[in-house]
């Protein structure tokens, strides 16, 4: 194996190539199911972004998705607006769909996805080596490319992959540019962090990570750098597109109760979902012993795992009820949790390792590493199921309505089947003649309930069948 050369920070090598290359096998894996797998109602959220750009055109100032209802501001929204992250990169896909039409829509996002979660992978591997060695570099690439909950979550129509990319990749280039001092890597830095808080506000829980770097190295001399009061100016883009979505209230989604709307913040429930449900179980496979075996070694990467551990415990803290009612808001927390478990990893085999017993520490480690990948399998495998039912109805609206219809698909709030079907609609049944008002122009549902029943005698039936029931709401 090549000796990476230390002049050149990013220069590739073949063992990386070879994670690289097994972690896009492993996130090709249900690239072209329908968009109904797990957290499918955000995801159609965010898809729906890029296919009503495909249909009407760019424009980034007025994102608009498929969902007319007021469920998640509490305000009707007939526009559809959906204002929440800055839509680049809808856009930019939007862009390559409008250009060669004949490209799936949901496998595209999916690649995007996959190809920032590429990035994370290298980016990985380089911060490892920086900050301990390349062995803890290609462990930490090998983790992320590997553990199931980071494979599915890297493949997802969300916004998280690309920013779990730009935070990682905006650390790394800080790093780099503390040492060498050339330019470029500080404009990569501040683009990167710049485009992730745009993103997600929530790239301000990491933000210490790069003043420590700078305060690690400068020491004293850290209020003396112009450069760093400069990086503060990557809050810019995030401050006006905040400030302009709230023209839309409609079009923002709640957030408050991220927080702690329901108390859970430090409560045994909290402690239970996030330490022993999704980090302990879904996350880590029951690899705990491995990420505090990373704290024993007295070393830089042990004050970096601190420093960036302890961002994730704050955003844990503060996002409360987000965090334990979504299992998807943990995914921006797999960077440290990769290097945790490739410095963890290394110092099990090193302690074997350094009593003459190599063998086992491969051996050990290996298996610690496996055991890992096939538990935490157990708990993420059912993510991959999609929802039949979904499909069908979806595709039967899309068969016999007129492109413009306006739809109510009750589904629990799910955009899903919305997204489906190609149309604006509802997600939810009730108040029907109000909806018949704003323009619902078909009333399609996979349950044949009270309500399915009565707009039945009331209005024409289009199709029935053992799936589902489409009715026609308008003459």
């Amino acid at each position: 194996m090549s000796k990476p050369n230390p002049k050149r920070p990013l220069e590739p090598n073949w063992l990386l190539i070879f994670i690289v290359i097994l972690a896009l096998g492993l996130r090709l894996f249900g690239l072209t199911t329908s968009l109904t797998d797990w957290h499918s109602f955000r995801q159609a959220d965010t898809a729906s972004v890029t296919r009503e750009y495909v249909k009407h055109g760019i424009d980034l100032l007025h994102p608009t998705y498929q969902d007319l209802g007021n469920i998640q501001s509490g305000k009707d929204n007939p526009k559809g607006y959906r204002m929440v992250e800055f839509p680049f990169i809808n856009a930019f896909l939007a862009l390559i769909l409008r250009t060669v039409p004949s490209l799936d829509l949901v496998v595209i996002s999916r690649l995007f996805s996959i190809l920032c979660s590429l990035g994370t992978t290298v980016a990985l591997y380089y911060l490892g080596k920086r900050w301990a060695n390349p062995a803890v570099g290609y462990l930490s690439a090998l983790t992320f490319a590997s553990l199931p909950y980071a494979v599915y979550y890297s493949r997802v129509i969300l916004p998280e992959p690309s920013f779990t990319f730009c935070v990682t990749f905006a650390v790394l280039a800080f790093d780099i540019w503390i040492e060498d001092h050339k330019k470029r890597w500080y404009l990569l830095s501040f683009i990167s962090f710049a485009l992730a808080l745009l993103l997600k506000p929530f790239a301000l829980f990491f933000a210490p990570v790069m003043g420590y770097l700078a305060l690690r190295h400068y020491r004293e001399r850290v209020f003396y750098q112009p450069l760093l009061y400069l990086y503060g100016l990557t809050l810019a883009p995030m401050i006006w597109w905040r400030t302009w979505i709230q023209q839309f209230p409609e079009g923002i989604p709640a957030s408050d109760w991220l927080f702690n709307g329901d108390g859970i913040r430090l409560r045994p429930a909290w402690f239970r979902w996030l330490g022993w449900e999704r980090y302990t179980k879904m996350i880590l496979g029951g690899g705990n012993l491995v990420v505090l075996a990373s704290l024993l070694k007295k070393d830089k990467m042990r004050e970096l795992l601190i420093v960036w551990g302890s961002c994730v415990l704050l955003y844990l803290v503060v996002i409360a009820t987000g965090n334990v009612r979504h299992d998807y808001y943990q995914s921006i927390t797999l960077p440290v949790v990769a290097l945790a478990v490739g410095q963890g990893l290394w110092v099990i085999y090193h302690f074997f390792h350094h009593r003459d017993w190599k063998w086992a520490g491969i051996g050990v480690t290996a298996a610690l590493f496996i055991t890992m990948v096939l538990i935490s399998r157990q708990f993420v495998w059912g993510f991959y199921r999609t929802r039949p039912d979904w499909e069908q109805v979806g595709q039967a609206v899309d068969r016999l309505t007129p492109p413009d219809a306006k739809v109510i698909i009750p589904a629990m709030s799910d955009t899903a089947p919305l997204f489906q079907a190609n149309r604006t609609g509802w997600t939810l049944g009730g108040d029907i003649d109000h909806k018949i008002e704003q323009g619902a122009t078909y009333y399609a549902s996979t349950a044949y309930d009270d309500e399915a029943k009565e707009l039945e005698r009331r209005f024409q039936l289009i199709e029935k069948n053992s799936n589902h029931i489409i009715i026609k709401l308008s003459p």
